[in-house]
């Protein structure tokens, strides 16, 4: 049940409410029982069995004396006005306090809403906080599909089993105790009787209950599965098509769906069992109740009457209710905790890339970056091994190599999207672990060959992170890099929606954005990720354009496929198999016979 205390602790900001919650809860059980203890009057009066009071006794708290100062109240009406009026008289108590009930009830629900949506609304944050502090790593190897199912379905599924329970949960058990306690101070014995039965009843919805959880889990995880279907499907449509997939994608699917459908349907099977089964408990151990009173009443038992009993009777059958809604409570909590479960697997994954506590602050960037004998690998595979390179400032750095070589994980380094298992990088003789990584970030730029555009306005696109960006730098940063004019012929201008992932754009064009976006942030050091290999050869030109505009006076680590854009850089050092095996300018290297370089100039030149 640790993942029960885990969502009570969310409530615990809600405490004050829950209260309230809980106080008015309270006070509606004691005016519904005292809308049901009417009962025997009412049976007496009608069956001209009351016992007339003629003597009143000084108000006080006790239970005895205030039924002893209500059947007098009862009796002077019965003597004065006749049992009609002493009818009324009772019909006007039970409407009174069956107006206070419903109000409380409304009451401790009203107070009981803003907790369920607030701790769904909590946990959502929660979770989507969590996912952007974790290192880019862990969403290399967990299913897109499976994090959007626990982010939307596993949230949801925690809303509708365990949030909506906690009305039931906190309500139900107060009107068992108010019952009970009312039932034991009318019969003792008989109550005690009652109890005696109630394990077997739990014993058997335990039993049943036990299975739902790691039903739930299986359906969850069947349920991300058939999500990473979906988002696969829409990224690779037109591979799909062209390759005339559909149907080999249609039975995955249906295959995936099918067997999700299978579980969920044993699941709600199960689920739907514990309200019927909880009733007809309820009513077995009432008519054993029925049976035991009436004995007692037929035996002559002097303190039980059959009005007495009847009373009893209602009362107990009130517990009914409550009883079945922790039952069916109960189930839901169960369910629903496999889903809590799957989250939390999210909400406990270790954030490697951390903050230290003493961490240095870095507005500016004046020397050089250092790589000292870094090396760096995923899980046992080894990426990059005894990386020496020092970049000074304002110099332009190519890593060229082949796929595979390792030149993203050495730009990767850099601003701690990973960080090193081995060596040191510093930043003007700083350990990049030793700055503050928002700091850190701020100092660099990074265009990659995958443009990220977000479903927004050009403005909005371009000025992204910025929160104080004005229209003319947006627009001064869209000219540097060559994206002015495209946009301005949209139809809102700046303010155009581009899409989802800049659908409404060429590549070329959703690049020159990238571009801009860099531009605006104006940072010392600029990372491009291969930014010119996806684009034909107009657009590329224009993005060259746009980089060589972006590059000027500033420190900049290209990688690149086409050794002809990068020719001209500094420095241009070659990866391969995760180690440095050439640098030097281009002149220099391509004189290496039978060198790296030279054999990769000598294939993109023929």
């Amino acid at each position: 049940m640790d993942q029960l205390f885990r969502i009570i602790k969310y409530i615990i900001p809600y405490k004050s409410k829950a209260a309230l919650s809980i106080f008015y809860i309270l006070l509606s059980s004691v005016f519904s029982l005292f809308s049901l203890a009417m009962v025997a009057p009412f049976l007496n009066i009608l069956f001209e069995k009351t016992k007339l009071v003629y003597q009143s006794v000084p108000f006080t708290f006790n239970t005895a004396d205030l039924i002893h100062n209500f059947q007098y109240i009862l009796s002077r009406i019965i003597i004065e006005e006749g049992k009609i009026y002493a009818l009324i008289f009772v019909g006007v108590i039970v409407i009174v306090t069956s107006f206070l009930k419903n109000g409380f009830l409304y009451l401790s629900k009203f107070y009981m809403i803003p907790i369920r949506t607030g701790v769904v609304k909590d946990i959502r944050n929660n979770l989507y906080s969590k996912i952007l502090s974790l290192p880019l790593k862990y969403f290399t190897e967990e299913r897109k599909g499976d994090i959007l199912a626990r982010m939307s379905g596993d949230v949801q599924e925690i809303e509708i089993s365990v949030v909506r329970s906690l009305d039931m949960l906190f309500r139900s058990p107060i009107l068992i105790i108010v019952y009970l306690a009312s039932l034991f101070y009318i019969s003792f014995n008989l109550t005690l009787f009652v109890i005696v039965l109630l394990p077997l009843s739990g014993f058997l919805i335990g039993k049943i209950g036990k299975t739902l959880r790691s039903t739930s889990l299986s359906g969850q995880k069947k349920l991300g599965v058939i999500l990473s279907v979906i988002e696969e499907t829409l990224g690779g449509l037109r591979i799909i098509k062209a390759f005339i997939a559909e149907k080999k994608m249609q039975n995955r699917f249906e295959s995936a769906n099918s067997l999700y459908t299978r579980i969920i349907s044993k699941l709600f099977r199960r689920q739907q069992l514990a309200s019927p089964l909880s009733e007809f408990l309820g009513v077995f151990v009432l008519v054993i109740v029925l049976w035991y009173g009436g004995s007692m009443v037929l035996g002559g038992n002097s303190t039980f009457s059959s009005s007495v009993l009847i009373t009893y009777l209602v009362i107990f059958s009130q517990i009914i209710n409550p009883a079945k809604a922790i039952t069916t409570a109960y189930y839901n909590v169960l369910k629903g905790l496999a889903s809590v479960e799957r989250i939390e697997h999210i909400m406990d994954s270790e954030v490697t890339i951390t903050e230290k506590p003493d961490a240095k602050s870095v507005k500016s960037f004046s020397e050089k970056i250092e790589y000292r004998n870094v090396g760096f690998k995923y899980d046992e595979e080894l990426v990059l091994e005894d990386i020496d390179l020092t970049i000074d400032k304002g110099k332009t750095i190519a890593l060229v190599g082949r796929s595979g070589a390792g030149k993203s994980t050495f730009v990767d380094l850099l601003p701690r999207f990973i960080d090193t298992v081995k060596g040191q990088i510093s930043i003007d003789g700083i350990a990049v672990e030793d700055y503050k990584i928002a700091d850190l970030r701020g100092l660099m730029g990074i265009v990659s060959q995958q443009s990220i555009l977000f479903n927004d306005t050009f403005f909005n696109n371009i000025a992204f992170g910025l929160n104080d960006a004005t229209e003319e730098e947006v627009i001064a940063a869209a000219k540097v890099a060559n994206a002015h004019d495209f946009i301005i012929d949209t139809p809102n201008g700046y303010y155009t929606n581009v899409g989802e992932g800049g659908s409404k754009m060429s590549g070329g064009q959703r690049q020159r954005i990238n571009i801009a976006r860099a531009v605006l942030k104006n940072p010392p050091i600029l990372i491009l990720d291969e930014a010119t290999s996806a684009l034909d050869t107009e657009s590329e030109r224009l993005v060259q354009e746009a980089i060589i505009n972006l590059m000027k006076n500033r420190t900049s680590i290209v990688i690149a496929h086409r050794l002809s854009t990068v020719k001209y850089a500094d420095m241009i050092v070659v990866l391969d198999d995760g180690m440095i095996v050439e640098k030097g300018s281009h002149n220099d290297l391509v004189k290496i016979e039978g060198g790296t370089y030279n054999r990769l100039h000598k294939l993109q030149m023929y």
